[in-house]
């Protein structure tokens, strides 16, 4: 006679149903039918923490223009640095090309001035005559257009910047060292002397007073004159 092993009885799987008044549990994540459906859109309004990282990005973006602005400014700076060096620059070569200029024409005046010595001499020893006369004048048209004077006149006071004295003597008849003699006049080139005049100079005679112009005669002088004639006659016919 065979014996049944105890065990365990099996239970059909049939589903069991919940109870009335109880809801089935739902999944995780799951939503109940009923509930109203959600639409699908943007994340919800941004809280504390959404408003905090606004204003760090705020902040990063005024530090960019702060530096923008500061890049901006120094840039500016350098090139008004520059625009003012370029500026001094071209006046400096400015004037160093009108200084080498005026030093070359100078150069050339210089060698020129014996030849007006000359013709100055020519001049007043009355030799400037026919074709050299021509060469002369059109020399010394020639020479004024390049800017070159002549100076040193009798009667003027005695500069030693612009003049050489070669001759020294006194005289009653000035009150300054004064140039009484031309022996050489001097050229210049604008403000430039390139040759000082050479003349002879003469001082006031020390204790001298000025000579002035003979006075009229006095009137017993005008008188004694006037008597003379009748003086000669033998006076008045006697009657």
């Amino acid at each position: 006679m065979t014996e049944e092993t105890p065990g365990f009885e099996q239970e059909p799987d049939v589903p069991t149903e919940p109870a009335q008044g109880q809801q089935e549990p739902k999944a995780q994540g799951e939503q109940p039918a009923d509930a109203p459906a959600q639409p699908s859109g943007p994340a919800e309004e941004a809280g504390p923490g959404d408003q905090a990282g606004d204003g760090g990005a705020v902040a990063a973006l005024t530090a960019q223009l702060d530096q923008a602005r500061s890049a901006l400014n120094e840039r500016t700076q350098d090139l008004q640095r520059l625009q003012a060096e370029f500026s001094n620059y071209r006046r400096r070569v400015e004037r160093d090309r009108v200084a080498v200029k005026e030093a070359a024409i100078a150069n050339v005046l210089t060698e020129l001035l014996p030849v007006l010595d000359d013709i100055g001499r020519a001049r007043d020893h009355g030799e400037l005559v026919g074709g050299f006369k021509s060469v002369a004048e059109s020399l010394e048209t020639v020479v004024a257009k390049m800017g070159l004077q002549q100076f040193g006149k009798e009667g003027e006071p005695f500069d030693p910047t612009v003049h050489e004295a070669l001759m020294h003597s006194y005289s009653p008849d000035v009150t300054e060292t004064t140039c009484v003699q031309i022996l050489q006049p001097g050229y210049r080139i604008g403000e430039r002397t390139i040759r000082p005049a050479r003349v002879g100079v003469a001082e006031p005679q020390p204790g001298a007073q000025p000579s002035s112009q003979s006075p009229a005669a006095p009137p017993a002088e005008a008188q004694q004159a006037e008597a003379a004639p009748d003086e000669e006659s033998g006076g008045p016919e006697q009657g």
